[in-house]
């Protein structure tokens, strides 16, 4: 995983291309171990589970901000003002 991110170099397009298929292949492994299906119905409904609890509990909230900084590079705003002219 962390190969991967290293040759994304925080670029998005390749963040999707290079560390989404490690992460998924990752989830995947453990979820299975959970009982979920390990094939693409199983992990939809594992995501739509975690995001139903990151509402009622914090601690999964805190998990699941963790894991999307691990595979999405930051983002940055445009300074203010630098939007588009308004005139």
């Amino acid at each position: 995983m962390e190969e991967a991110r290293e040759s994304a170099c925080n670029d998005m397009g390749k963040m999707l291309q290079l560390v989404l298929p490690v992460a998924t292949q990752i989830q995947q492994e453990v979820i299975k171990a959970y009982g979920f299906n390990n094939e693409g119905e199983g992990v939809l409904k594992f995501a739509r589970l975690v995001k139903m609890y990151e509402t009622q509990d914090p601690e999964i909230a805190a998990m699941s901000v963790k894991l999307k900084s691990l595979l999405l590079p930051p983002l940055s705003t445009p300074p203010i003002g630098s939007g588009i002219p308004t005139s």
